[in-house]
């Protein structure tokens, strides 16, 4: 029971960290390549980012607004990325479970 509740957990740690960045990535596809922010995609994704970003959003202030958020969304995905990884492995090893994954 204590390894499938170990492998549940990390497997919605390892989605979350992905789905953020996902997210992340998605927003600065759209603000570079210019997607009509009155599309309900991108207004969702936009919403969504501003969210996950948590902090880096004003990291670096460079003056061109479009590598503004290259910059700062796309550390904030990578960030994410790390995090998750990081604390799949300790959840595994909390729990007791090899890192063979």
């Amino acid at each position: 029971m204590r390894v499938k509740t170990v492998r549940v957990l990390t497997g919605v740690v390892r989605w979350t960290g992905l789905v953020l960045s996902a997210v992340l990535v998605l927003h600065v596809i759209f603000v570079v390549g210019a997607g009509n922010p009155d599309n309900g995609i991108v207004s969702f994704v936009s919403d969504a980012a501003d969210v996950a970003v948590i902090g880096f959003e004003d990291l670096f202030l460079p003056a061109d607004p479009q590598l503004e958020v290259l910059l700062n969304y796309g550390i904030a995905a990578i960030f994410w990325l790390v995090a998750s990884s990081i604390a799949v492995r300790i959840v595994r090893a909390v729990g007791g479970e090899d890192s063979e994954r």
